[in-house]
């Protein structure tokens, strides 16, 4: 069925456009999102590993510039934090792309790929979901993003490794204050992720900031973006030498995302941050077990499971999207309600 869907030269296309329009508004509004789906899915359609890596590098740089845009204009950006992780990200992509190569050579990088998406995505996913219905969070007011941070809405983690003075020491937005050495480490990590996974590093480094760093969720959403520019664009750079970054998928994918990380981005000023955690959890989980169902038909050669795990892909993106756009159709409502009352008071 697939295979036949693919084959119509227009179907393609506009299949990407819209999936781009999706991606677009779930990474405006995560800081992550864009190959995070779109590499698992290029997987179960069928392209070379190292195409489905490259051609998502590619897209998560594009979406990237536009989603950065739009949250510097919010003030949702700290330069200096991300400016620190560039170095680390660098080496961590190089090494990252190093493995998938050599995993190619020995034909077991689709499946290492995918098992560490299942491993990642849902032990992220569930710990965040869980941390935010508990509330315990950190629930930092999207108005304090200039302001100090209030000690209470540091989570316990991160006041621990705040607590480790290794100079030299940074003082970031919210007058949070951390050593170099350990954004440095988180940045290596992340890069390591891009460059093995075809990923931006996003839906470990967003949760990263805010737990282990410490900055509140819409400046780890903004400052995220502004390093995936670079991971992004150093990363699809390696993998277009080894002519693995596939245009006809990355163009109309960006012709998709470019309105839609305008709204995410948007969004994330609209929607309480509780929510910005809870759906972010649900989407981890929702990519988990599309690309486990993926793995489990190739062992047990089930024919079908390629079809239900992208569409699981694809339904995970959607629902997720829909929510962010309902939440900031009620946000704006209840906003333009209270102004309503307050002109007639």
């Amino acid at each position: 069925m697939i295979e036949a869907f693919l084959s119509a030269d227009m179907a393609l296309p506009a299949m990407f456009v819209a999936f781009g329009l999706l991606i677009g508004i779930l990474f405006g509004f995560f800081g992550m999102g864009g190959s995070f789906l779109v590499t698992p899915a290029l997987l179960v359609m069928g392209y070379p590993s190292r195409v489905a890596v490259g051609s998502g590098l590619a897209f998560v740089f594009g979406t990237a510039v536009i989603a950065t845009l739009k949250h510097r204009d919010l003030g949702q950006v700290d330069y200096k934090l991300g400016v620190s992780m560039i170095i680390g990200t660098t080496i961590g992509i190089e090494v990252g792309k190093e493995m998938v190569v050599y995993l190619e050579e020995l034909g077991l990088a689709g499946s290492v790929i995918s098992v560490i998406y299942v491993g990642l995505l849902g032990g992220i996913g569930l710990f965040v979901s869980y941390e935010a219905l508990k509330g315990r969070g950190g629930g930092v007011d999207h108005d304090a993003a200039d302001d100090e941070v209030d000690p209470d809405d540091i989570p316990d983690i991160a006041k621990k490794i705040q607590s480790y003075r290794l100079p030299p020491m940074l003082t970031l937005r919210g007058g949070v204050q951390v050593s170099l050495w350990m954004i440095l480490a988180v940045a290596f990590a992340t890069g390591l992720l891009s460059g093995l996974l075809g990923v931006g590093g996003g839906f470990i480094r967003m949760p990263a900031l805010f737990y282990l760093i410490g900055v509140p969720v819409p400046i780890a959403v903004g400052t995220d973006l502004f390093e995936i520019v670079f991971s992004g664009g150093i990363g699809s750079l390696l993998y277009a030498q080894l002519g693995a970054v596939n245009l006809n998928i990355v163009v109309p994918l960006l012709a998709g995302s470019a309105l839609g990380a305008r709204v995410g981005s948007a969004a994330t000023s609209l929607v309480d941050e509780e929510g910005i955690k809870i759906y972010f959890g649900l989407m981890l989980l929702g990519g988990a077990v599309a690309v486990a169902i993926q793995e489990a038909g190739k062992y047990f050669q089930l024919p079908w499971a390629q079809e239900i795990s992208l569409l699981l892909i694809v339904a995970s993106a959607v629902m997720v999207a829909g929510a962010v756009v309902f939440s900031s159709i009620r946000a704006i409502q209840a906003r333009d309600n209270g102004t309503a009352t307050t002109v007639a008071d």
